[in-house]
């Protein structure tokens, strides 16, 4: 019986520094953090998500604390700053060093700091507060994704030991977005520039066209919300694929997406 499991964590909330800014492609920069409050962080499935606190204008800085009872607290009365999830891309506990992927797209406040980040630049975390755990004993792995869950599938790719059969595809702006994955599983790695198409339309196309693999498969499904809902609609309703062996999650929307099913 295959077993997927919610692990949860105490909620820790921690000041990090930009230890180094990498330029991976056009529309992706890297950011190596660091600092002695990484010091316990835990993060135990590929696709975690950690809270990220971003400076405000005027370079304040304002986290919550956790509360009695698990959960944020913030000051009364006291601005915040603004936040958004990622995916914790690879974390090193001896160096005390996380890598995060940051999707250059659209003013909002992570992505114009990321765009801007420097070595000593500050910024809060929080979390991860659970991992959804994945046994690794299905037959094969499948895995779509558009660039913003490109952290996602390169760490689900790293973690991998050898011989896991995995088929990762990945919707990305242009071929200049691609990137290197390193596995040491048996896997193949489809690229899908949009080169101007709607967002999640060759995705989505590319999971219909897919013929039924055999055995038992897990679908991993990550993109703009209204498409990774028709995505697992298709799976469970045309597929027949049983709910407990998808996980598809809408990473972002679309102007205008109510996310009315």
């Amino acid at each position: 019986m295959h077993e997927i499991h919610r692990r949860r964590h105490p909620l820790v909330f921690r000041t990090l520094q930009v230890e180094q800014v990498i330029d991976l492609t056009p529309h992706m920069r890297r950011i190596v953090l660091g600092g002695a409050e990484l010091e316990g962080f835990l993060s135990a499935a590929a696709d975690d998500h950690v809270k990220l606190f971003f400076p405000d204008a005027d370079g304040t800085l304002v986290m919550p604390t956790t509360g009695p009872d698990g959960t944020p607290v913030y000051a009364e009365g006291a601005p915040r700053s603004p936040a958004r999830d990622y995916t914790p891309r690879s974390f090193a506990p001896q160096s005390r060093t996380l890598v995060v992927d940051f999707v250059l797209h659209g003013d909002g406040p992570a992505t114009a700091w990321a765009a801007r980040a420097q070595p000593g630049d500050r910024l809060g975390l929080g979390g991860p507060r659970s991992s959804v755990v994945v046994t690794g004993d299905f037959d094969q792995y499948l895995l779509f994704g558009d660039e913003t869950a490109l952290p996602a599938i390169g760490r689900w790719l790293e973690e991998m030991p050898s011989g896991q059969r995995v088929h990762a595809c990945i919707e990305i702006p242009g071929d200049a977005d691609r990137q290197t994955l390193h596995t040491k599983a048996d896997a193949t790695i489809a690229w899908l520039p949009r080169d101007g198409a709607e967002a999640g339309a060759r995705l989505e196309a590319a999971l219909r066209a897919l013929p039924v693999p055999a055995g038992n498969t897990f679908w991993w499904i990550a993109c703009e919300s209204r498409h990774a809902r028709t995505m697992r609609q298709f799976l469970e309703n045309e597929r027949q694929v049983a709910k407990e062996w998808i996980r598809a999650t809408g990473y972002w929307k679309h102007a205008g997406d109510t996310g009315e099913e």
